[in-house]
């Protein structure tokens, strides 16, 4: 046990990692290691259509190459075989979770409904996240192929304080509507796995980029309907940019760690870089695993409010 939070890092292995994953990693140890905490490794592969043994593969072979070492789910045990912070490995658990939200007398229904559909209620409007409008609410579609789950959440304001962004209020059934749970194909969804996998794993610091920070009213709401009694913490750090403001994505095929590592460039190389990219350092210097502490000594800024 450690007096500190516990945090996680959780890549999906839908592609090989980069330098935003790296920003990334250097919050989560640096923060940690700062404050006493442990660093848990999550394989998020819940969308099985685009998760691959090979992505898996690399980045374990990265984060050794990195030397970013973790307190829980070592590299070995996810090369050995099945995991408890593998998701796919645990289907079980995220159904006692939708057998928990019945019990507790909330409402899930199926919903047949595509992107697609969602895309035309938008407006089609390009990169625009349509809020559900609850379609499919009172249809009585039977969960099954074809067919997802939905869970009906309540039109109440969430409100937190992000640990580098401040106060924060969202109002998710505005937002985005009855949360999907599973998906039409049987994979189950980035939001509700994540909010199961921290309640199971013990993780009371979410460290993560400002593209999720929109998530995190749902997250909230869903982890206290699952009966999390403490809420976890939140800290949604800055992403490295392309100059038109685009994110470092794994889809635009932004250059690799591997490729970088191919082209001669140390890991303390990568690791200064992306720490100076992130606005941590001045200028690209080295900089070994066991410096990283050092860089989140100060509190973040919001963070005494949550002391």
């Amino acid at each position: 046990m450690t007096a500190g939070p516990t945090t996680r890092f959780a890549p999906a292995p839908t592609g090989y990692l980069h330098l935003g994953h790296l920003v990334n990693a250097i919050h989560v140890w640096g923060i940690a290691r700062a404050r006493g905490g442990a660093v848990v490794l999550r394989i998020e592969d819940h969308d099985r259509g685009r998760s691959r043994p090979e992505y898996e593969a690399a980045l374990l072979d990265d984060l050794d190459w990195l030397g970013l070492e973790v307190d829980r789910g070592s590299t070995t045990e996810f090369r050995v075989g099945s995991s408890p912070l593998r998701q796919s490995d645990n289907a079980t658990r995220y159904h006692a979770a939708l057998d928990s939200l019945r019990s507790a007398g909330h409402q899930l229904y199926g919903c047949d409904c595509s992107r697609k559909d969602l895309a035309r209620e938008g407006g089609d409007e390009p990169d625009h996240h349509t809020c559900y409008g609850g379609r499919c609410r009172d249809r009585g579609l039977e969960p099954g192929p074809g067919v997802g789950i939905r869970l009906v959440i309540e039109n109440r304001p969430e409100s937190f304080t992000d640990l580098i962004r401040g106060p924060q209020r969202q109002r998710p059934a505005l937002q985005c509507g009855d949360p999907l749970l599973r998906d039409r194909l049987g994979n189950w969804t980035y939001q509700f796995c994540v909010v199961v996998d921290d309640l199971e794993q013990g993780v009371d610091l979410i460290i993560r980029g400002e593209d999720l920070l929109e998530s995190t009213g749902r997250q909230l709401m869903l982890a206290r309907m699952l009966g999390r009694a403490a809420p976890p913490r939140f800290a949604h750090h800055s992403l490295i940019r392309h100059p038109d403001g685009a994110k470092l994505s794994k889809a635009n095929h932004d250059t690799s760690l591997r490729e970088l590592r191919a082209a001669g460039q140390t890991a303390a190389d990568l690791l200064g870089r992306a720490a100076n990219l992130a606005g941590l350092m001045p200028d690209a210097r080295p900089l070994a695993p066991g410096a990283l502490a050092p860089l989140f000594r100060a509190p973040l800024r919001f963070e005494h409010t949550m002391l």
